[in-house]
């Protein structure tokens, strides 16, 4: 519990950061990114078992050990929905570990 408050703070931050105007959207570890023409659905995942792609274009926000077995489970879905992953470490950093197709 205390693990996924931390990964909603850090993804929200995050998309603050990068000038997305956040709403929260009553999901816990979940909001609405808006940016432009652009929205995106936040997820803080910090169980990969546990995400789920939206129809939309939707970002996972997860700790540096469980990134890359989150975007091989998104990539073998069947779905076909767009998505990104970031990884935060420990820190305040954060990486892109995969990004939406351009055209997103």
């Amino acid at each position: 519990m205390a693990q996924d408050i931390h990964l909603a703070n850090r993804a929200r931050s995050i998309f603050e950061e990068l000038g997305y105007d956040v709403r929260m959207n009553g999901a816990r570890g979940e909001f609405r990114a808006e940016r432009d023409w652009k929205q995106v659905t936040v997820r803080a995942v910090a169980d990969p078992g546990e995400a789920a792609p939206a129809g939309d274009l939707c970002c996972f926000v997860t700790d540096d050990d469980t990134a890359e077995p989150l975007v091989r489970r998104l990539e073998g879905s069947e779905d076909g929905a767009e998505f990104a992953v970031i990884s935060v470490d420990g820190r305040d950093g954060y990486e892109v570990v995969r990004a939406p197709r351009a055209d997103q």
